[in-house]
């Protein structure tokens, strides 16, 4: 199969008949156009475009590594799950991991203060990590402290 030859063309108006019929007649074939324009104004009252495509939240837990290739561990949301799940574990409840996130000086991703529903929201996330933090060397010397159940 024969090379193909190519070539763009920029023009700043409506290309003329003649210019046209002059390049099929030179055995040019037109397989493509492109347009382009200014981006219309929204309208005032219009409610703002949704972002395009795909997105989705990081896992709390991980960030984006330094060169934007994969996500990694964050080590003060994995220590904010880690005193979440331990506290849980002691059967305290959500309002009062909450207040002690808060006095440790804990904030969410977005600054603002923990609260139970934002725990109880993060639920997911504690379930999915926690395999890993389970098996982890700090987690094995905190379990000591947890009081042993026995099954009768």
């Amino acid at each position: 199969m024969p090379k193909m030859e190519r070539t763009h063309e920029t023009v700043n108006g409506l290309p003329s008949l003649e210019s046209l019929v002059g390049k099929v007649q030179a055995g040019w074939k037109l397989v493509g156009l492109e347009w382009e324009r200014e981006p219309a104004e929204p309208a005032p009252d219009a409610p703002a475009a949704e972002p395009q495509g795909w997105t989705e939240e990081i896992p709390y837990g991980l960030r984006v590594a330094d060169d934007c290739s994969r996500l990694v561990e964050s080590p003060p949301e994995l220590e904010i799950l880690t005193i979440a799940l331990d506290m849980i574990c002691e059967d305290c409840p959500l309002s009062r991991v909450a207040d002690e996130l808060n006095l440790r000086g804990y904030r969410t991703r977005q600054g603002s203060d923990w609260s139970q529903g934002m725990l109880f929201n993060l639920l997911p996330r504690m379930i999915q990590v926690s395999p890993k933090l389970f098996k982890s060397e700090q987690w094995i010397s905190r379990r000591k402290r947890l009081p042993k159940v026995s099954i009768d």
